[in-house]
């Protein structure tokens, strides 16, 4: 149903009588909030709800049932995928209660609540909440997408360790959800994106741990090959106690970009672990032996700067993002990604990263959940800049994106052919059917159709008519 009809117009007025947040049309102070993080990616929906509490949710869920419109929802706009003028935009970001019990161990959130918030909460408690690689996201997207984080070898995904979420479903209905209350809605939210409902807030066990030694080591690209193979040697038997990456960089000449960093290809190592400091050291002895960093940020550090080993960005920019999983990288691997991405490649990606997984992440944990794929040995990500950004929207293609498909196809020896939740949000039913095995994605879709059975909740990252026909409604049909 087009934004410019008469009876939308009014009925929104309807809306805005009901709910105790506000809520903007197009033009209209607040219809900002609809700007996602990724400023490529198209967001223009109908109206943007900036909903106060639940009950705000519900009211705009049954608002949009009567009006043959949809829902999405969103808080910092880092997972966001095209959204059309059918489409109500729920934001959350004065959901933002942040309440940490010390003595449980816990922590109550509001689905507008960012990492940083949670971090900087349980610090005074020597607690620690297992946020993503940026602390500047939404607690409820990185969780309902499982959650894979710094020290995710050493405590599994940070949706292993949730214990209840607020939900409102497709039918406006607010539930309690967790292993006990709605079983089979706590299975599907840690994994299943926003396939079952909004998230309204959340709760979640803290880790006893107030510093760890981590950080990153940066290199020079011309030692990029020398570097990356001995990184693909301290892969292999890691301890649990111990996550890392490898990424080639190519970061812009920008004022918050490091000097040693800015406008050259780099290749960091990412490192963080819970073991001793003489023990983790030792671990990076041989990298640091095969050549000399640029800039060494390694240490003890405090939990509260768990975002300096990734160092994402934390302005708004547009970008491509690509994402895949693989089994067991060989050095041969490592030779085919620098040819494709390496310092002579002519790559145009910002980043090319490659995440060692395993450890806990591998174990199913005591409740299991919607996330598949524990078997994986590595994740690879790129991410780059479409410039210019108005051709590069308008016309859907650019050297960044041709690219990351050149990538996909030099790394496919050894891609699983699957991919994360979280790393690359898609609306392409394609890209989605990547994130589940078919069992997953059965059961996710037919929980789907009970709690939404009028397809409000049809818009972006969800799984639903699994085995019918495609559509590019940003839906599995």
């Amino acid at each position: 149903m087009a934004f410019h009809s008469p009876t939308i117009h009014a009925d929104l007025d309807s809306l805005r009588s009901e709910i105790t947040g506000s809520l903007a049309l197009p033009g209209e102070p607040g219809y900002e909030l609809s700007t996602p993080w990724n400023v490529a990616v198209p967001v223009r929906p109908l109206a943007v709800v900036e909903v106060h509490d639940a009950r705000d949710v519900a009211s705009t869920v049954r608002y949009a049932a009567r009006a043959g419109v949809r829902v999405a929802v969103g808080r910092t706009g880092h997972g966001a995928v095209p959204i059309e003028d059918d489409v109500l935009f729920v934001h959350t970001g004065r959901l933002n209660s942040c309440v940490v019990d010390a003595e449980a161990r816990t922590a109550r959130l509001g689905a507008g609540v960012i990492w940083q918030d949670v971090v900087d909460a349980a610090a005074p408690h020597g607690l620690a909440p297992l946020c993503g690689s940026s602390t500047a996201v939404g607690v409820v997207g990185f969780l309902t997408g499982a959650g894979i984080g710094p020290l995710v070898r050493t405590f599994g995904l940070s949706s292993d360790h949730v214990r209840a979420f607020e939900l409102v479903t497709g039918e406006g209905d607010i539930l309690r959800v967790s292993a006990d209350q709605h079983a089979e809605l706590f299975w599907g939210l840690r994994g299943g994106k926003s396939t079952l409902g909004i998230v309204t807030s959340v709760e979640i066990d803290l880790m006893q741990l107030s510093h760890f030694y981590g950080g990153a080591l940066y290199f020079d690209g011309s030692d990029a090959a020398a570097v990356a193979h001995a990184w693909l040697d301290l892969c292999a038997d890691l301890p649990e106690h111990t996550s890392t990456s490898m990424a080639l960089l190519q970061l812009p000449s920008l004022p918050q970009v490091p000097p040693p960093l800015a406008g050259r290809f780099t290749v960091a190592i990412r490192f963080a672990s819970v073991a001793g400091p003489n023990e983790a050291e030792a671990l990076l002895t041989p990298i640091r032996g095969v050549a000399t960093p640029v800039v060494d940020a390694v240490g003890m550090l405090p939990y509260s700067a768990i975002g300096a080993v990734h160092a994402d960005p934390v302005d708004p920019m547009p970008s491509h993002e690509f994402s895949c999983l693989t089994g067991e990288l060989t050095h041969g691997a490592i030779d085919e990604l620098l040819t494709v991405a390496g310092p002579e490649s002519g790559s145009p990606q910002t980043v090319v990263e490659v995440r060692l997984l395993g450890g806990a992440l591998a174990r199913e944990p005591r409740h299991r959940s919607a996330f598949c794929h524990r078997d994986a040995a590595f994740t690879l990500f790129t991410a780059g800049v479409p410039l210019p950004v108005q051709r590069a929207i308008e016309a859907g293609v650019a050297p960044v994106v041709s690219h990351a498909g050149r990538v996909e196809q030099a790394m496919s020896p050894w891609s699983t052919g699957r991919s994360l939740p979280n790393f690359a949000s898609s609306a392409d039913p394609k890209r989605i059917a990547r994130m589940y095995d078919e069992d997953t994605a059965h059961w996710l879709s037919a929980l789907a159709e009970e709690h939404d059975p009028a397809g409000v909740l049809r818009v972006g990252p969800v799984v639903r008519d699994v085995g019918g026909a495609s559509s590019d409604r940003g839906v599995i049909m």
